[in-house]
């Protein structure tokens, strides 16, 4: 197997997880099978940046002695929101040579800066996602993934899904079972897929301010098999439907059936990777009814079906 040389670039202003996250798993790669790596930290001027943390970082090299590398990661953080025009310049040159283009969170924007994701999905961090589609629309911006692979461009979300992607990465290269035993190390889960929502039910919505909301929002959390109707969980507040609906959507930002869906999708994957029920008594559990009715809420969200994702996804000391 040929040695993949992986390039780091460092800037001012760098997010330091976005870098020693992912490098700790590459560098568990190279540990567990020695060869497979070179791992490379590198700067516009050779020197020291200073990260967003206040964390001070000696990069290896100048980005201008750098061979061209097999995968090119470039992290996010505050410095990429004024970006140096230099590193712009390097990136839109040095980008398209790399056999694999890796951002991690806000990285995206310097990549799409440089003219590299244009015609690409890919995704940010949440915070960031509405800024990157409108300053680059020839980028297909998705925000709701903690990553996303097209080609040989592979795009994150905040900070410790670049974790997750680099993981993916050593799975790619060396296989599941090292990418487990890495996972494994830095006690993280391995299991979680590229789509993935950035947030939880609960977290992607925000709390309501008005406690009868709150209350139907945390109901809904715990009963998903429940009658989530917009008339049954109106009458829980004690509001008309029309009402209900309106407050729910001004106070958490989203409608109360795309809540309800999102509640209903999640309690079902946690009980496929996590226990050995049976796909139509999950169904029923998270209030789809029927196998078939939670086919289809899998295929139009996560592009899978629910047997495959349990197959993917669900640990192999759980089968």
């Amino acid at each position: 197997m040929p040695q993949r040389t992986l390039l780091f670039v460092l800037f001012d202003g760098v997010q330091s997880l976005d870098v020693t996250g992912p490098l700790e798993v590459f560098n568990g790669a190279e540990t567990h099978t020695p060869g497979t790596y070179r791992i490379r930290t590198a700067s516009l001027d050779g020197g020291p940046v200073r990260t967003s943390s206040g964390l001070t970082l000696v990069p290896d090299q100048a980005l201008g002695e750098v061979p061209d590398p097999h995968t090119l990661l470039v992290p996010g953080g505050q410095g990429t929101r004024s970006s140096d025009p230099l590193l712009t310049e390097w990136l839109r040159t040095h980008g398209p040579r790399a056999r694999r283009l890796v951002s991690v969170c806000t990285g995206a924007i310097l990549l799409a800066e440089a003219g590299l994701l244009d015609g690409r999905r890919v995704t940010t961090h949440w915070a960031y996602c509405e800024q990157l589609a409108r300053d680059h629309p020839a980028v297909e911006v998705d925000p709701d993934p903690i990553y996303v692979r097209d080609g040989h461009v592979s795009t994150s979300a905040g900070v410790t899904s670049g974790i997750d992607l680099a993981l993916a990465l050593v799975e790619e290269d060396l296989g599941r079972q090292a990418a487990l035993v890495i996972a494994r190390h830095l006690v993280v889960f391995l299991r979680r897929p590229g789509n993935q929502a950035q947030f939880s039910a609960q977290l992607a919505a925000q709390t309501a301010q008005r406690d009868p909301l709150r209350e139907v929002q945390q109901w809904i959390t715990e009963h998903p098999a429940g009658d989530l109707t917009v008339e049954a969980l109106a009458a829980r507040a004690s509001l008309s439907p029309r009402h209900f609906a309106r407050a729910f959507q001004a106070e958490t930002g989203m409608t109360p059936g795309r809540f309800v869906d999102r509640v209903r999708l999640e309690h079902a994957r946690r009980l496929l990777e996590d226990t050995g029920d049976g796909i139509e008594e999950i169904s029923r559990a998270s209030g789809y009814g029927t196998p078939e009715a939670m086919r289809r809420a899998f295929v139009r969200a996560l592009g899978t079906a629910p047997a495959e994702y349990r197959r993917r996804f669900r640990p192999a000391s759980a089968h």
